[in-house]
């Protein structure tokens, strides 16, 4: 069946159309700021993906505005799928970070789920040709850090269509931290599970803007092509807006991103995973609380020096639950964003860094694994900070590559 143009982006392989947005859908909802592309097909009755064997890769973001899930909102519509996939987490959310639900049939829909993270994409492939979808349906609200894996389940998942023939479609959502770019681009030769292919680190876009420009840029180098790639566009949302500002309600995307708040540093301070500090894991605000054993207050005075932009830094002492440092007590700071169009999360982790080499020497490190050269993409952050280099050396170091990517994202944005 043939969706309904006025209402999505109609994405042929590599040619990108911006089409325009329905009316109809927005007098449903005249009350919300913002409706995402899952609040637009729900009020048509889901009726967009009637007669389709369709699947869903979502979690429990993929979320209605009355709290339902989308795939419980299908199934009640009477427009069935017939299989869901879960990412890291799970696809309702019971697993901690780095774990899934494994494979088993939803009790409440009877709607078998898959397992799909960690799954490559001749994997994820023999799943979808397993289930008999001819259609791949992708609803999870990302929070714009390169680190954050469900971008490249959705990549994968791209890939893995492609490879069976079957049509994508995107139910868009919000980027919570706006449209800004900041940070390294990866080095493909540092390509994980954390980051396949070479994107900003705070890459600024909706995932279903990434989609456009995942199927334009890096599906060619997989052999594939979809044959079909809809994003169902966000009414309401500019690139300059926040999601305080959009009115819809916050779903915890994995269990250690509680807020929005959280999604606003976490380009940055997810980075200090790939320290042997706590980046917070086991406190009620992790990536804002950062410290190790032994630190004082002198980490935050020699930060407030600084007078970053957007942020401020309070003296915090805390005893993780688990983690790093589970049950040890710990000293350290919480970030706080002050403005969050002044506040860049990357630079500002970048002096978090600096000046924890400089105040506890004896303290701060790397894990031996190096994964902090994964999570940012080369080695060059990691050498630089080790070798003295100031703050503007280091983030000056990725300014050209920054701007490179900007100029190829653009084709592919819808947002303003």
């Amino acid at each position: 069946m043939t969706l309904n143009r006025r209402n999505f982006l109609a994405v042929p392989a590599l040619a990108v159309p911006v089409l325009a947005g329905g009316s109809a859908v927005a007098q449903a909802a005249p009350d919300r700021q913002v409706l995402t592309g899952a609040e637009q097909f729900a009020a048509q009755g889901w009726q967009p993906l009637a007669g389709r064997k369709f699947g869903v890769l979502s979690n429990p973001t993929g979320v209605l505005a009355n709290g339902n899930h989308i795939v419980d909102s299908m199934v009640a519509a009477g427009v069935r799928p017939v299989a869901a996939f879960g990412p890291e987490h799970g696809f309702r959310g019971s697993a901690q970070a780095g774990g899934s639900e494994g494979d088993y049939t939803d009790p409440r829909t009877g709607i078998p789920v898959y397992d799909a993270y960690g799954a490559n994409a001749a994997k994820l492939a023999s799943l979808f040709q397993k289930s008999g979808l001819d259609t791949v349906v992708f609803d999870i609200a990302d929070v714009g850090a390169r680190f954050y894996t469900y971008i490249w389940s959705l990549y994968t998942a791209m890939v893995a269509a492609a490879k069976v023939n079957a049509s994508f479609v995107v139910l868009d959502r919000p980027n919570p931290i706006g449209g800004r770019l900041s940070g390294p681009v990866l080095d493909p030769k540092f390509s994980s599970g954390v980051g396949l292919k070479p994107i900003a680190q705070q890459h600024g876009m909706t995932v279903g803007e990434l989609a456009r420009f995942f199927s334009a840029e890096f599906l060619p180098g997989e052999g594939v092509r979809l044959e079909k790639l809809e994003v169902v566009q966000v009414r309401g949302w500019r690139r300059d807006t926040f999601f305080a500002d959009t009115g819809l309600r916050w779903v915890m995307p994995s269990p250690n991103m509680p807020t929005p708040d959280t999604a606003l540093v976490y380009p940055g301070t997810g980075m200090f995973e790939g320290t042997v500090f706590s980046e917070g894991r086991g406190t009620t605000r992790p990536f804002e609380i950062v410290g190790a054993p032994g630190l004082d207050w002198r980490w935050r005075e020699e930060l407030e020096k600084l007078h970053l932009p957007g942020a401020a830094f309070r003296e915090t002492y805390f005893v993780p639950t688990f983690g790093k440092f589970a049950n040890q007590p710990c000293g350290g700071v919480e970030v706080s964003v002050t403005d969050p169009r002044a506040f860049d999360a990357i630079d500002t982790t970048v002096s978090m860094f600096v000046t924890a080499k400089r105040v506890a020497p004896d303290k701060f490190g790397w894990r031996p694994d190096m994964a902090i050269d994964k999570l940012s993409g080369s080695a060059r952050l990691r050498t630089m900070v080790d070798a003295g280099a100031g703050v503007d050396e280091i983030t000056g170091a990725w300014r050209a590559e920054l701007a490179d990517f900007a100029h190829r994202r653009r084709p592919h944005l819808i947002y303003r």
